[in-house]
């Protein structure tokens, strides 16, 4: 597995004692994969994203990616938020490069290597739609435009992992698909291996090879689905029948998960 946990455990201090956020969590995900995490609120899918790109250590259980052991923050992993988080300074094409500034080995390069990077910022952008916008500022976009932005600063530095946690969420309908057909023309170019958090059911089956179901607090892997239908997916599959019956039996689980502490 290039992704790996295994009986994870995680926990946090609080003023009113300890809070277990995941508790023999196990889930493995093969390299190049596109897997979702679907759950309900406050089942620890975000914990979860913390705890694969080494920003938090369990307190117990193991966790690996690309065969070797997490003991701290992952340089090979990009990450994009709901808020894409544009720095207001900076333009389009700036914010894009930033990590370029941070991760290693390309802050030692950018220097002597600025024109090859500005040209791969700048083809990037081409490839989701904002080609001539590299100038432009944050506030001169639209919350679409920000997020392809914020994409493709989460993929400038070439990761082997993606995580997306609700990159989505805040966008208007129209928007939020387009951008779904923007992310599987990027993984089917680019082959990155992806965890995508979301509360959108329609969105993890369009969107993912895998799609695993989290219990309620302290959250742990109760079902995972292998997603059947072939790429490239085409819009109109998410009103065909077996779509909308994988999005319902998605939310019966969710459901009954939920009423295990209710």
């Amino acid at each position: 597995m290039f992704v790996s946990l295994d009986g994870v455990r995680l926990a946090y201090p609080s003023d009113y004692g300890e809070v277990l956020a995941l508790d023999g969590l196990t889930m493995g995900i093969e390299e190049g994969e596109f897997a979702a995490v679907v759950g309900p609120s406050g089942c620890g899918k975000s914990s979860l994203m913390r705890l694969a790109t080494g920003l938090h250590l369990p307190q117990s259980g193991a966790i690996r990616v690309a065969d070797k052991p997490v003991t701290g923050p992952l340089s090979i992993t990009g990450m994009a938020f709901q808020n894409p988080s544009l720095l207001p300074w900076r333009t389009t094409l700036a914010n894009v490069m930033l990590p370029l500034e941070i991760v290693r080995p390309h802050r030692r390069r950018l220097k002597h290597e600025r024109t090859a990077y500005t040209q791969k910022a700048e083809d990037l952008l081409s490839l989701v739609g904002l080609e001539g916008f590299g100038a432009r500022f944050p506030w001169q976009l639209s919350g679409g435009m920000q997020q392809r932005a914020n994409l493709c600063r989460a993929l400038i530095h070439d990761p082997v992992l993606l995580m997306l946690d609700e990159p989505f969420g805040a966008l208007d309908a129209f928007t939020r698909e387009e951008l779904w057909a923007v992310m599987q023309d990027l993984h089917a170019q680019k082959r990155f291996t992806v965890i995508l958090v979301t509360h959108d059911l329609r969105e993890a089956i369009y969107l993912a090879d895998k799609i695993f179901v989290m219990s309620a607090r302290p959250g742990r892997i109760i079902s995972e689905h292998r997603v059947p239908f072939p790429r490239p997916r085409p819009m109109d599959i998410t009103y065909e029948r077996e779509f909308v019956d994988l999005v319902q039996e998605l939310r019966g689980e969710i459901a009954d998960a939920r009423k295990e502490v209710a």
